[in-house]
């Protein structure tokens, strides 16, 4: 697993850090008695029924991604969540700590980055590959460690589910 830190460093990617007790969903992130700037973001580690296609899908935290309407766009029959052992494999994270930093571990490029147009272009806040702190990184230094980390993200209109 590569050192996020040096990764960003060697990349000239510019960014926040703050630092702060473990959190393991939002809800719990949204308790810290922290300002973090920029879009606080839920990170869908998915696969198909195959398990053939896998995909990191970034959203605004309070998005509720409409499964049906995402595999639609995606051209997959069914998604469903990577287990554990997936998300070690091709990320190289744990449940709790998935984050779009996480493509720097997917050397071969199997994991498709899918990130919500609503979102893009804004700061956005990610785990460091651990959930005990949080960086604010600006888009352009986003597109950066995307291109630096070979991943071109697809942008699309993420619908929400209706509740």
């Amino acid at each position: 697993m590569l050192d996020i830190y040096k990764f960003l460093e060697d990349n000239k990617i510019a960014y926040q850090r703050f630092d702060h007790s473990a959190v393991f969903t939002c809800e719990e992130a949204d308790l810290l008695d922290i300002e973090i700037p920029g879009v606080s973001t839920k990170n869908l580690f998915l696969r198909d029924k195959n398990g053939k296609r896998h995909f990191l899908v970034t959203v605004d935290k309070d998005k509720q991604v409409d499964f049906g309407k995402l595999k639609e766009i995606l051209e997959v029959s069914k998604l469903s969540f990577g287990s554990p052992e997936r998300l070690q494999k091709y990320l190289g994270l744990t449940p709790g700590s998935v984050t779009l930093l996480g493509v720097i571990n997917d050397s071969d490029g199997v994991v498709e980055v899918i990130i919500d147009e609503e979102i893009w272009g804004q700061t956005l806040q990610c785990h460091p590959l651990i959930n005990t702190a949080s960086l604010a990184i600006e888009h352009e230094e986003i597109k950066r460690f995307l291109d630096a980390a070979r991943h071109s993200p697809r942008i699309i209109s993420i619908s929400a589910k209706i509740v």
